[in-house]
């Protein structure tokens, strides 16, 4: 008998991923996809799979029970990835964020303790913890989220753990760092400096650029989160870290580097608000457990631009032709660009 899967937010970058992941390496396994299909969510993100036996879309919104239960019928597994992501967007407004990333986590909870599933991954994030100065953060670490992204994701973080405390509903959550890969939405930092650059766009970096981030391939937390399905245990916290610090300075010099493009592209902007100086992780636990990452970043960092580079059928119509992705771009970068 095959593993029914339901993953939430399928269509979106990193859950876009995992779909494939999944249905390449688990051939025995049928994946239902929920999504909402918001800006970030786009079925173009899984065009060369769409018509496989073993995947079936479903086109709904986590916080409709309705929804949740028709796709999680069946499923004896669900990996939340549905979530709104974008600390720019959440600064301009977090009523969203909270919707998606607190009620809609509730309403899948209940459904699993409704039906007994036999795994609930809750996608959370590093950015929970807040900012660090020196030091990495271990899965005991105190949340202290700095902006209404992150504290949305504590909340749905806290909710799925009250829930295994609670009702023994057997969640993981997994807080993982900055993730790149294909099929990001332009609006994170290395998909937006390299479409910006293949077009000799200024690149608008914040503040000094000199902000931290460790940043983790997409596949090594796809991989990741497979591993804890089948290896992790319930009501526990896992951190997912690339080790890969950079600043962002050195990350906006590396996208110009293997495009050819000058560094006279970058232009320095005022910073965001709340704007977190350093994120790192403490990964130990989870490679004790036998999970490490694969991807170098040298060469994941070379794939990715590489693959925004060789793919402009995916990122054009965004950028030209998307009111949305328009209407963000200039309320969020177009005074500090002047």
């Amino acid at each position: 008998m095959s593993t029914r899967i339901l993953v939430t937010g399928g269509c979106g970058f990193i859950g876009c991923n995992f779909v494939r992941m999944v249905l390449a390496e688990r051939p025995d396994w049928e994946v239902v996809n929920l999504d909402k299909l918001t800006y970030a969510g786009r079925l173009e993100n899984l065009h060369d799979i769409a018509d496989s036996p073993r995947y079936r879309f479903t086109k709904g919104d986590i916080c409709d029970p309705t929804a949740v239960t028709e796709a999680m019928a069946g499923c004896s597994l669900v990996v939340n990835f549905a979530a709104e992501t974008h600390v720019d967007r959440s600064l301009l407004g977090a009523t969203n964020f909270i919707d998606t990333d607190m009620k809609g986590v509730a309403i899948l909870l209940d459904e699993a303790r409704r039906v007994g599933v036999g795994r609930f991954v809750q996608v959370s994030t590093d950015e929970v913890y807040g900012s660090i100065e020196e030091g990495s953060f271990t899965e005991t670490s105190v949340l202290n989220p700095a902006n209404p992204y992150a504290a949305s994701k504590a909340g749905g973080d806290r909710l799925a753990y009250a829930y295994w405390a609670t009702y023994q509903v057997p969640v993981i959550i997994t807080r993982a760092s900055n993730n790149y890969g294909p099929y990001q939405y332009p609006e994170k930092l290395i998909p937006l400096f390299a479409t910006n650059a293949l077009r000799d766009q200024p690149l608008p970096l914040y503040g000094d650029g000199r902000n931290v981030r460790d940043w983790l391939h997409v596949s090594d937390h796809c991989r990741a989160i497979l591993f804890l399905i089948e290896h992790g245990r319930p009501g526990e916290v896992y951190n997912v870290g690339g080790g890969n610090e950079r600043e962002n300075t050195a990350i906006t010099r590396e996208i110009l580097r293997l495009l050819g493009k000058p560094e006279s592209l970058i232009r320095l902007v005022a910073d965001r608000v709340g704007h977190d100086r350093r994120y790192s992780l403490d990964a130990s636990k989870l490679r004790r457990l036998g999970w490490r990452p694969h991807v170098l970043f040298d060469r994941g960092i070379e794939g990715t631009v590489a693959w925004y580079a060789a793919n402009a059928w995916w990122w054009k119509p965004i950028k030209d032709h998307d009111g949305e992705f328009r209407r963000y771009f200039a309320e969020q970068y177009g005074e500090r660009l002047k």
